[in-house]
This record gives C-alpha cells, sequence and structure tokens, in this order.
C-alpha cells in the first residue's frame, strides 16, 4: 500500500474524531476525539533536552467535518512556549480509524522516529526516519511491515526493541529489533493465547511489558493480568523477582501471571506502567464487571499493582464510568500523580470524561484527588498521555471531542501539577503560534 499525498503542513491542531460502530443499550464501545488513541501505542511524546523541545504524534484530520485519518507529528518549544504547523507524516485513502495512530522515538543522533501502526493485515506498518536531527520538515519510509500496536524502545547501546500486535490466531504479542532502524531481525513471539492487549516502558535498560488475556478470543472478556521484563534487549524474558520466562507464552496459566482476575469474572483495561526509584514496575489498569458501556461494568476501578521488590501490592485509586477512561502514571521520588479522565464528563457512560490528578506520596498505598484539570466542559476528554520523558509544562496531552456525534476535536496539555493547562491552537494563520491557556480559576 502506498501512503496518500498530502499537503506537508494542515494550518492547525485538529484531533481525529471516531466511532467503532459496536452499539449497546448504553452507546457505542468507544467514541469521541480520539486523536491520542491507543493507550497501546507507546511513547507518543518525547522531550528532547538537546534542544529543549517534547516531540509529539497524534491522530490528526484535515477538518472538523472529515473523518480522514492523519498521522501527526509536531512539536513544542519550552523555550518560545510556540508551537508550529503540525506535519502529516502518512496518510491513507478512505482510513478514519485511530488504531492506525503512531509512536514516536528519538535516537542518539537526535533523528526523529515514527512508527505507524498497521491494522492486521489489511493496512501495513511504517518506520519513518526524519531527513535530518530535531526536524520535523521531511520524513522518509524506511521500513514497512507487518506491525500494530508499535511500542518502540531504543537505548544507544543495542538500538530498538519493538514491542507490537500481530494478528495471527488473534491478537498476540510479537518483538524484534533493530540497531540502526532501517533493518530488522524476524518477529519473535512473546505470548499467544486466544489474544492479548499490551503496554509497555523502558527504564535504565530495562523493557517491561503488563497484558492482558482474551478468552476464546473475544477481547470484550480481557482479564488477567501478565508480567514480563527483558534487561539484555530481548535476549531473555523473566518475572519481576527475575524468574526466566520460557517463550512464548502459549497458556493462560503461566509464571507470567500476576493477578487472576478471570476466577472473579473481572476484565482488565491496561493504561500505562512506570518505575519506583529502584526501578521496581508499577501498573496502571481498569477493572470492570462487564466489557461493555453502561452501569453493567460498575465499579471501574482504576487499579494500580506495585512489585516492591519482594511482593505484588494492589490499590484501588478511584473510579469511573467507562471502560476506556484512559489515563497516564508518572513517577517522582515517592510523589506518584495519576493524571486521567476519571470524573463523569458531558457524556456519562461514554470514552473519557473530565480530566483530575490523583497524588500518593506513599508510593501508592494511598492516593488524594488534588487537582481538577477541566470542568464544565461540552465535551469528553480523553486518553490523557505522558511525555517519555516530560518537561514542564508538556507533561499530560489529550484531546476531546462529543461522545456521541461528529464534533471537532481540540488538542491539550497540562503541567506537571495539573495547575494550568493549555489548548493547541485549532486554526493557525502563522508557521508558528502560541497555545491557548485554559487553566480553571481555582482547584
Amino acid at each position: 500500500m502506498t501512503p496518500q499525498a498530502f499537503p506537508e503542513r494542515i494550518d492547525g491542531y485538529r484531533g481525529i474524531w471516531f466511532a467503532l460502530g459496536f452499539s449497546f443499550e448504553y452507546g457505542d464501545k468507544y467514541t469521541g476525539g480520539l486523536g491520542t488513541y491507543t493507550a497501546n501505542h507507546q511513547p507518543t511524546a518525547v522531550f528532547a533536552p538537546e534542544v529543549d523541545k517534547t516531540f509529539f504524534v497524534y491522530g490528526g484530520t484535515p477538518s472538523a467535518d472529515t473523518r480522514q485519518l492523519l498521522v501527526m507529528v509536531s512539536f513544542y518549544n519550552h523555550r518560545a512556549h510556540q508551537v508550529p504547523r503540525p506535519r502529516v507524516v502518512h496518510a491513507d485513502a478512505g482510513v478514519d480509524d485511530p488504531h492506525d495512530n503512531a509512536s514516536l522515538q528519538i535516537d542518539a543522533a537526535g533523528y526523529l522516529w515514527v512508527f505507524k501502526s498497521g491494522r492486521n493485515t489489511t493496512r501495513p506498518g511504517f518506520v519513518y526516519r526524519s531527513a535530518a536531527p530535531y526536524d520535523i520538515s521531511r520524513f522518509e519510509a524506511v521500513w514497512s511491515g507487518t506491525i500494530t500496536y508499535p511500542q518502540a524502545w531504543y537505548n544507544p547501546d543495542n538500538g530498538f526493541l519493538l514491542l507490537h500486535t500481530q494478528y495471527t490466531r488473534g491478537r498476540e504479542l510479537y518483538y524484534k529489533t533493530s540497531k540502526e532502524g532501517t533493518v530488522w531481525t524476524e518477529p519473535k513471539k512473546l505470548a499467544g493465547f486466544d489474544g492479548h492487549y499490551q503496554v509497555s516502558a523502558y527504564h535504565q535498560g530495562k523493557v517491561a511489558t503488563f497484558f492482558n488475556w482474551h478468552p476464546d478470543g473475544d477481547n470484550d472478556k480481557r482479564t488477567n493480568v501478565y508480567y514480563a521484563q527483558t534487561t539484555d534487549h530481548g535476549e531473555t524474558w523473566t518475572t519481576a523477582d527475575g524468574r526466566r520466562l520460557t517463550l512464548p507464552l502459549n497458556t493462560s496459566d503461566n509464571a507470567a501471571l500476576v493477578v487472576d482476575l478471570q476466577r472473579r469474572e473481572h476484565c482488565m483495561y491496561t493504561c500505562d506502567i512506570n518505575f519506583d526509584r529502584s526501578g521496581n514496575p508499577i501498573l496502571l489498569y481498569i477493572v470492570s464487571r462487564a466489557g461493555e458501556p453502561g452501569p453493567k461494568g460498575d465499579p471501574r476501578e482504576w487499579t494500580l499493582l506495585h512489585w516492591t521488590g519482594a511482593e505484588w501490592l494492589t490499590r484501588v485509586i478511584t473510579n469511573s464510568d467507562h471502560n476506556y477512561d484512559m489515563g497516564s502514571l508518572h513517577v517522582e521520588g515517592t510523589r506518584w500523580r495519576v493524571i486521567g479522565p476519571t470524573a463523569t464528563g458531558p457524556q456519562r457512560y461514554a470514552t473519557g470524561g473530565e480530566i483530575e490528578q490523583w497524588v500518593s506520596t506513599d508510593e501508592g498505598r494511598t492516593w488524594q484527588k488534588e487537582a481538577v484539570v477541566t470542568r464544565g466542559s461540552i465535551y469528553n476528554h480523553s486518553y490523557a498521555r505522558r511525555a517519555v520523558p516530560a518537561a514542564n509544562p508538556f507533561y499530560t496531552f489529550w484531546a476531546d471531542g462529543h461522545a456521541n456525534q461528529l464534533t471537532p476535536s481540540r488538542l491539550y496539555f497540562a503541567n506537571a501539577d495539573a495547575s494550568r493547562s493549555w489548548m493547541l491552537p485549532y486554526d493557525m494563520t502563522t508557521e508558528y503560534a502560541t497555545p491557548k491557556e485554559v487553566t480553571l480559576p481555582s482547584n
């Protein structure tokens, strides 16, 4: 498939609006402004201290009433507090599905890498590299093949490790590596029993992932929590306590199983993974009682699972009203923050809601709501993502949109303590523009 030719720049930050089309009594499975979708695209924003810019990718569209997906890249200039016209990296004619959104990485030389997701075998994935370091002016396609939900991690010694999904026998988890990013190893299977969704992260040479299980291939029954990590660039994978895993994991009862949610008939929706001061993993996910929207799934618990170095500890932070109320986990020493749509929005029992910040100062044992980021909105806010690494004020970014009808979708970002937030310019008449502050009068 050849990408569609498209204007290089778009005159503003216009997020994609999308509806999956799986309707239930309380609406579609998920809908709305999904420019920062999915949780399984990692990372989507990276701070580059060398140029004091946060580069980010999102799913855009040419105009509010056009549902064509554009894979976009841009940056926030921390010194100037400005953003440029965003750059179109990839477009496919007739595609409006944000499953095709991208992830982003930056290599040691400063080149930007955009990993555009494919969709099963229907549409291929693409790997793009910027023509110059820290520059969004031009990108070159350097690889194309079967990858969905790309999660790209990089270190200068070994290069890239790309976790991804292939639809072999359900949504199965694979990984491949590349020293330079242009030539990749053959994919190796990490897990393949009925299907999975995963979220991963990188910390000081360690790549960690956690994932669920789709019994009988039914992703509306997604359940259980599994964890695996590698410290040698995928040569070996272990549990959190260092026990070696035999790959591929091909049964639901295996050594990577951490929490048996199937026994309770609970569903699990991945959000984010981070690490404590000792490099131990912290998992953030939502536990639901049903795979469909509406009160049948209540309570939908924002759950934290922390490996202390000796045991897994579980805490419930708060509840929300939808399975896809995705947020992110920020860790700053003993101060941990969860920022996401935990409050009911104007479209109840729909994707997203109002953004809030929850804080723990005792390594996740207790949580308090510390900031209300959005309030009185006309649209739901959804998929609050974090920059990796992050620098003030571009810590968290997300999109909004009406959950039940096509509307414009705006993009936002907030600072570290969620005391200030800004909207990226929806329309631009100049090459650079200053984001508009939309901070609430008081929290």
